[in-house]
């Protein structure tokens, strides 16, 4: 019975219909489900007979042959769960090579060396950051904030460092998948700081992002005992942020927002490029990328690894009922809410594309490709928050609008003289911001139940809205400020920067020893000798 889900006691047996019918055709069986459907007739078109598994009978007359124990069961729940957010938080590192791809595409060729190394860099920083203390600040020991949370608290999270208590081999894989989540907010900032800012600045600001910044707003919104979080629970059930908390079911304020935001910061700390100080329009012009094809390739990479960000944020597949609807609708699985996510995901990041593409041909007169793959992106930020609480043709509307709010952000920012080579705080911040607040516009009561379990009419009363307006102010606060004090302490210490020579020549060649001779990367002996 595909409307429903196999309950704690169920038992999966396959029945044996004897009697005057033995002629009897199963033709439909799902191990997967609680009920069994058979035709009493032979070739049969429509199913007349229902037969029910439990622990102890069956609900029709016949042998049965037990197919697997309950325990036998729950294994093969666990081991799906396990393998899906395996696969998905592959998918979301194969986003590492999205980002690379279109930001390398995005920068000058003298530069491509260098922002590739930022980008592997992020991953491998982030990687032992997350692994010996961010996990830690953000998690901490995964309890309830009613049971022993030991130091844990609605602020951090203060246990399980390095991973210690993960001693049965039943958690590694809720690290790995967030992990993941965590080098890709790092990367978001390279683009906002690429082609001017010295590789041990960025390596700094990567160290405190992936093990103190971001960390602590993913225990915010997504601890069992954070503040904001829609996963909070008190003894009587209750949130601390009356009545669901924040949703942000993949990340829109969580991961993109702090990327953005930072991103933003870090630009106006160390200043535009300096061709961008020019009154000379054609040495303005010479900062364009090297390559809009690996824009492209970028840009579509990150939609396919996007599935696993926002489908894979169910944590499961296979076990368990993710909430039940006040009209006693049948409860659904994980897998059934990561498929929904999927669609409303793809729809949302074609009418990114769709409305930014009418925009470039009416007021810029042509079809302009960059702006149109930043539009992709800028649906796909503004849906990933609430994905899995709307309608498609809600995902419709945030895609549309998605895309609006960041061509106005990217024009915004262009105008205050912020030097943003990616648009990182027009696509991820300020559609961060959108897609967070877009829940308490198009979240419908039924969705947020069938997700979280939360049957209230938060949607319609506005107090959603207040709790995503509160997530929004106080995400983009926390990183503005948290980032600041990095990057301008870098800024004057001296350490932010290159020197104007280094950047005039490219970063390949002063940080990694790689020239560019008539198109050619070409790896010098030392810094400042002849190459070879």
């Amino acid at each position: 019975d595909g409307s429903n889900t196999p309950s704690a006691t169920t038992i999966c047996q396959r029945s044996r219909l004897q009697g005057p019918h033995s002629h009897t055709d199963v033709s439909t069986l799902d191990t997967m489900s609680t009920c069994f459907y058979a035709s009493t007739a032979a070739g049969a078109q429509s199913l007349d007979l229902r037969v029910c598994g439990s622990s102890l009978t069956t609900t029709a007359e016949g042998a049965t042959e037990t197919l697997a124990t309950l325990s036998e069961l729950d294994a093969l729940i666990t081991v799906t769960d396990i393998l899906w957010i395996l696969v998905c938080g592959i998918l979301v590192f194969w986003m590492q090579a999205g980002f690379a791809m279109l930001e390398s595409g995005s920068v000058r060729r003298k530069n491509t060396n260098n922002i590739l190394f930022k980008n592997l860099m992020d991953a491998s920083i982030g990687a032992i950051c997350f692994w010996l203390l961010g996990y830690s600040f953000a998690f901490g020991n995964a309890k309830y904030i009613y049971q022993d949370v030991g130091r844990d608290n609605r602020f951090i999270g203060a246990g399980n460092w390095a991973l210690q208590n993960f001693n049965n081999d039943f958690d590694y894989h809720s690290f790995f998948f967030q992990w993941a989540f965590a080098g890709a907010a790092a990367t978001i900032v390279s683009g906002a700081v690429a082609e001017r800012c010295r590789l041990e600045a960025y390596f700094v600001y990567t160290v405190v992002l992936t093990t103190f910044i971001y960390p602590i707003v993913v225990h915010w919104v997504w601890s069992s005992t954070g503040w904001l979080s829609a996963f909070y629970t008190d003894s009587d059930g209750d949130r601390f942020l009356k009545e669901n908390g924040v949703i942000d079911f993949a990340g829109s304020g969580v991961v993109h927002m702090v990327g953005g935001f930072a991103g933003l910061t870090g630009a106006i700390a160390i200043g535009p490029r300096r061709e961008l100080l020019s009154d000379d329009p054609r040495v303005r012009a010479s900062v364009k990328g090297s390559s809009d094809l690996l824009c492209a390739l970028g840009v579509s990479i990150l939609w396919m690894g996007w599935y696993g960000f926002n489908a894979g944020s169910t944590l499961g597949a296979g076990q368990g009922v993710i909430g039940q609807t006040a009209s006693a609708e049948p409860a659904l699985t994980y897998i059934n809410i990561a498929a929904k996510v999927a669609v409303t995901t793809t729809i949302s990041a074609a009418m990114g594309a769709i409305t930014t593409m009418v925009y470039s041909r009416v007021v810029l007169r042509n079809y302009k490709l960059t702006l149109c793959l930043n539009g992709v992106l800028a649906g796909l930020v503004s849906i990933t928050a609430p994905c899995s609480v709307v309608e498609p043709w809600a995902a419709m509307m945030i895609g549309i609008i998605g895309s609006i709010v960041y061509v106005m952000a990217s024009n915004t920012v262009k105008a205050c003289g912020i030097d943003d080579p990616l648009d990182a705080f027009a696509v991820h911040g300020v559609c961060g911001v959108w897609g967070v607040l877009s829940v308490g516009i198009f979240a419908t009561q039924s969705n947020i139940s069938r997700t979280y379990g939360f049957d209230n009419n938060a949607v319609q009363s506005g107090n959603q809205f207040r709790n995503q307006l509160i997530g929004v102010l106080v995400i983009a606060g926390w990183t503005t400020v948290t980032s600041s004090i990095i990057f301008f302490g870098l800024k004057f210490a001296g350490l932010l920067r290159v020197s104007e020579e280094e950047e005039k020549v490219g970063l390949d060649a002063s940080e990694h020893g790689v020239e560019v001779l008539e198109g050619k990367s070409v790896e010098m002996k030392a810094k400042g000798e002849q190459p070879v």
